[in-house]
């Protein structure tokens, strides 16, 4: 389209080989389309750019809830805790287990769960756990809250974008067909090799099959073959 576009710029009204009407639509969709385009793949690069310091954050997150859990199951094995302390986190008394932090939605309610817990443990019992206490804990859960609000921002941003540019497909279709096809009509007397040549030079690309590209060949080989004769 850029180049049909620039191409129909260049010549007067009567030399181009697709109409007016069609010359100021593109004139209208193309800054739109390219805009879109260009904004998709910034939001793209700047979410790929995110993406590791993001997981960075969700792995500081995930490591010090896990570590925070050890740490208080081990104080209930040395009798320091009673087993029941784990029932302000949501966890049987009778089981040791680290729960699952592997998704985003698992660290977001077992995050939550483990910072009430303590916080109200705390409350009714007066001994904090320690190494890591519940303050540190809750920073790296604070910064991965912020970090995946700002992670789900960035998704939302490229998915308008993207959803923009399907949603302008369907024209730019349109107006491809139509120029191809006002192109094509245009030099169709001409020899095949210059009408391809002239019709390239509006943007149009033509792609040989398999079996176009053979019969070529042999014609080529027939045609030296010949001369050689």
């Amino acid at each position: 389209m850029k180049k049909a576009f620039e191409k129909g710029k260049e010549l007067p009204p009567n030399r181009i080989p697709f109409s007016q009407k069609t010359l100021l639509r593109l004139e209208r969709f193309l800054p739109q389309f390219e805009h879109n385009i260009h904004q998709y793949r910034d939001s793209v690069l700047s979410q790929t750019r995110k993406n590791r310091d993001y997981y960075e954050i969700v792995k500081k997150a995930r490591t010090y809830l896990t570590h925070f859990i050890k740490v208080m199951n081990m104080a209930v094995y040395r009798g320091e805790l009673p087993a029941e302390t784990r029932a302000f986190f949501g966890l049987a008394t009778d089981d040791s287990t680290v729960p699952f932090l592997n998704t985003e939605n698992e660290l977001l309610t077992w995050g939550r769960r483990i910072i009430e817990g303590e916080e109200y443990r705390i409350k009714k019992m007066g001994s904090p756990i320690t190494n890591p206490t519940i303050a540190v804990v809750k920073v790296r859960y604070g910064n991965f809250l912020e970090a995946l609000n700002h992670h789900k921002a960035l998704y939302q941003k490229t998915q308008e974008y993207s959803d923009k540019i399907d949603a302008l497909r369907n024209e730019a279709d349109e107006i491809i067909l139509q120029i191809w096809n006002d192109v094509e009509n245009a030099f169709a007397s001409l020899p095949d090799e210059q009408r391809k040549k002239s019709c390239e030079e509006y943007g149009l690309v033509y792609f040989y099959r398999k079996s176009e590209t053979a019969k070529m060949k042999s014609a080529g080989n027939e045609s030296k073959e010949g001369q050689a004769g």
